[in-house]
C-alpha cells in the first residue's frame, strides 16, 4: 500500500515524476546511503541559561592533513557540498579566465553573495549585456533582510549568480555550447567531476547527484572527503587565483556579517573559508605545523546556523593560533562548545577560548538574596508558598 494523496497528481502511481516521489513519509533505507537518522551525530555547542542545556547543536567535524584524515567527530557524514564547493568547481576554468577577468570578477565567481549593490555589479560585469539572458539563476532577493523587503526577484540577487556568470564566459572561452551548461551532461560538470577525482583518486565516483538550489548539479561527498579537498587548495594554492581572489577580496565571498567572509579578513591571508549550505562551512588553512595543508569541515547537522557554526569554527581557529571574534552576545544563555571539536592535543589550548564576551553580570542575578527569601517564606502571604519555619 502506497502513500495516499488527497487528489490524484502528476506523481500519482504510474504517472511521470511517481517514480522518484517518496512513496512514504517514513522513507526507505538504501543500501550505502545513510539518512540523517541513521549517523552518529554528536553535540558541537549547547547553549546553557544558569548552567541548564537549553539547546543543543549537533553536527560533524574532520580535519584532513593532505589526503590524512587525522581528526573526525560526529560521524564520516554522506552529504552534499552544495555552494562550498564553487572554489573547486571553478577550477576548470582557473586557466581560462586568468588573464580575462579582473581580481573582484575572480571572487565574485567563487561567492555565495547576499545580493548587495557590489556582489550584483561585479557578476554582472562577468557578461556582456546581450548575454544576461543567458543566465538561469532562479529569480531571488537579496540575503539582506532589508533588501528581502524592498526589492523584486531577479536572477542576479541569487547568491550563485556569480558563479553562473563565470561559468558562462568560461564556456565561450572554451568553446563550449552554453546552452544546457546547467546540466549534468555538460562539459562544465563532467570537468568538475575530474577535478574531483584528481585529489579523491580515479576510483572515486559520486553515491548521489543532486540538482541544488541554484540549478547545478551537486556532488555527494563525505565529511571526511570534503576535509581532504579543502586540504587540497591550501597546496594548490599558489597554482592559480582562487585562493588570492578570495583573499583580496572577502566582502565579494559572502558579504557583510557573513563568516566566511568575517573568517578571511581576521586570518591575514592564511585562511579561505567558503560556507554552503546547507550548514556547511570548509576552511582551508595555510599553517606552519601542517605542511600538506590543513583542510577542516564542519557541518550542521540541522542546517545553516551561521550563529552556532562561528562559535565552532572560532573555537578551530583559536586553537591554531588565529582569532575570530566571538558573535553577537546570546541574552543570557551562554554557549559551551564540545571538546571533540579539537584533536585531543589541542584539548588544553581550547579550554583558554572563551566563547563570550565581558558581560555586564547584573543581567544575569538579582540584586537580593533570593534563596534565602524563599526558605523564610517571604512570599508566604502571597499565597504562594508555606508558612514560614
Amino acid at each position: 500500500m502506497g502513500i495516499k494523496h488527497e487528489q490524484k497528481t502528476a506523481v500519482s502511481p504510474g504517472k511521470p515524476g511517481s517514480e522518484v516521489y517518496p512513496d512514504s513519509p517514513l522513507g526507505k533505507i538504501e543500501d550505502g546511503i545513510a539518512t540523517g537518522r541513521d549517523v552518529n551525530w554528536q553535540p558541537l555547542v549547547d547553549y546553557r541559561r544558569n548552567g541548564v542545556s537549553e539547546t543543543t547543536i549537533h553536527g560533524a567535524v574532520a580535519w584532513a592533513h593532505g589526503n590524512e584524515i587525522i581528526h573526525s567527530f560526529g560521524g564520516n557524514v554522506l552529504c552534499y557540498g552544495r555552494s562550498m564547493m564553487k572554489p573547486l568547481m571553478m577550477k576548470t576554468f582557473a586557466e581560462s579566465l586568468d588573464s580575462e577577468t579582473t581580481w573582484e570578477q575572480k571572487a565574485i565567481s567563487v561567492s555565495s553573495h547576499n545580493g548587495d549593490t557590489e556582489h550584483v555589479a561585479s557578476a554582472q560585469s562577468l557578461l556582456l549585456k546581450s548575454e544576461w539572458g543567458l543566465m538561469q539563476t532562479p529569480l531571488d532577493t537579496p540575503l539582506v533582510q532589508f533588501g528581502r523587503q524592498v526589492r523584486r526577484p531577479r536572477r542576479w540577487y541569487h547568491t550563485c549568480s556569480g558563479e553562473h556568470a563565470a561559468i558562462l564566459k568560461g564556456c565561450k572561452l572554451k568553446g563550449w555550447n552554453r546552452a544546457g551548461y546547467t546540466l549534468p551532461g555538460h562539459e562544465v560538470f563532467q570537468h568538475y567531476l575530474k577535478n574531483l577525482k584528481l585529489v579523491l583518486g580515479d576510483s572515486w565516483e559520486p553515491l548521489r547527484i543532486g540538482k541544488d538550489g541554484c540549478g547545478l548539479p551537486t556532488v555527494s561527498n563525505t565529511v571526511n572527503e570534503l576535509s581532504i579537498l579543502f586540504s587540497y587548495l591550501v597546496r594548490e594554492k599558489d597554482s592559480d587565483w582562487i585562493w588570492d581572489s578570495m583573499i583580496k577580496n572577502p566582502d565579494l565571498i559572502g558579504g557583510f556579517n557573513r563568516l566566511d567572509s568575517t573568517i578571511i579578513k581576521s586570518c591575514n591571508g592564511k585562511v579561505v573559508a567558503k560556507e554552503g549550505a546547507d550548514g556547511l562551512l570548509g576552511l582551508s588553512i595555510n599553517h606552519e605545523d601542517y605542511p600538506n595543508g590543513l583542510g577542516v569541515v564542519i557541518k550542521i547537522a540541522h542546517g545553516w546556523n551561521p550563529q552556532a557554526t562561528w562559535y565552532v569554527a572560532r573555537a578551530i581557529l583559536g586553537v591554531l593560533g588565529f582569532q575570530l571574534r566571538n558573535p553577537y552576545p546570546l541574552d543570557r544563555q551562554k554557549a559551551f562548545v564540545v571538546p571533540g571539536i579539537v584533536p585531543n592535543s589541542k584539548l588544553e589550548i581550547l579550554k583558554q577560548i572563551p566563547t563570550w564576551d565581558e558581560w555586564d553580570p547584573n543581567t544575569d542575578r538579582w540584586l537580593y538574596d533570593w534563596k534565602r527569601h524563599i526558605k523564610k517564606g517571604v512570599f508566604s502571604d502571597l499565597g504562594l508558598l508555606g508558612e514560614e519555619e
